[in-house]
């Protein structure tokens, strides 16, 4: 697992023609290679590729689909020195880009989509992003009603951990994820930020991933996700800040000064 000292930071990379931010940008080889390349250069520790989007509303690719999206730029990546981690839900897709080279797995259903998926990842011994989740992104927005949705997204986050290390999942491959936007509404995500520390005391490592999301558009007044990174940065500044493992993020160079000035606040110096 990435521990460089700071919060981690996570590059995104989609390869596919629909997802809300970037879709159709990189879904040529040579333009995802050369993105994953420039993320890297620019300081992320980490290249989350993923070749399904997960976008509200998004409809499922079929997984060999899925997997000619991921496995030809994870190899490539990993060729070219770049730790690459796999954005599926799908075990199949993850065996594929681990055999290509990914170093990590990050299921947004937390093992919830694909029961195979926690077997998968237990015998590659790698970390594994459980996120936070209820349904497919067709659905997911039905399904944003809670009673405390703090206590009830750590709830079902440790059913979704104690599932994963039954499955022989090393508790120290194991990072969790609120999944911001992910069946919740930008109330519920500003909650889940304003109480990080309820995930943390579960005693596992954080992943935020609020990059470019709907509920900042919101905040700025219905503003186009190419506008949120003044935002998105002040969020990865203030998840880094209260003990975040991890930030995932689209725009690296700017994320990257936002988590050096809240280690040096943090720690009083640098």
């Amino acid at each position: 697992m990435p521990r460089p000292g700071r919060c981690v930071v996570m590059g995104v990379l989609n390869v596919t023609p629909d997802s809300f931010s970037d879709g159709g940008r990189y879904l040529g080889l040579d333009d995802a290679v050369a993105h994953g390349v420039a993320l890297h250069r620019r300081g992320a520790d980490v290249v989350d590729v993923g070749g399904e989007s997960t976008r509200p509303g998004a409809e499922r690719v079929p997984a060999d689909v899925e997997a000619a999206r991921v496995a030809p730029v994870v190899a490539a990546l990993v060729a070219e020195g770049v730790p690459v981690s796999v954005d599926t839900t799908r075990a199949e897709v993850a065996a594929s880009a681990l055999e290509a080279g990914a170093s990590i797995v990050n299921d947004v259903s937390g093992g919830l989509a694909d029961p195979g998926m926690v077997s998968v990842v237990a015998c590659a011994r790698v970390p594994y992003v459980l996120m936070h989740w209820r349904g497919h992104s067709r659905t997911m927005n039905e399904l944003a009603v809670y009673d405390d949705v703090v206590k009830d997204v750590r709830d079902e986050l440790s059913r979704q951990v104690d599932v994963a290390l039954a499955a022989g999942v090393s508790a120290d491959d194991v990072i969790l994820d609120p999944g911001l936007g992910f069946a919740k509404d930008a109330d519920h995500n500003w909650q889940l930020l304003h109480r990080l520390d309820a995930l943390l005391s579960l005693g596992f490592p954080v992943l935020v991933g609020a990059s470019r999301k709907r509920f900042l558009g919101a905040l700025l007044g219905g503003r186009a996700p190419d506008g949120r990174e003044d935002a998105t940065a002040a969020v990865s500044a203030l998840a880094a800040f209260n003990g975040a493992w991890g930030v995932r993020v689209h725009d690296v160079g700017r994320t990257l000064d936002a988590v050096a000035v809240a280690g040096a606040w943090r720690a009083g110096g640098v």
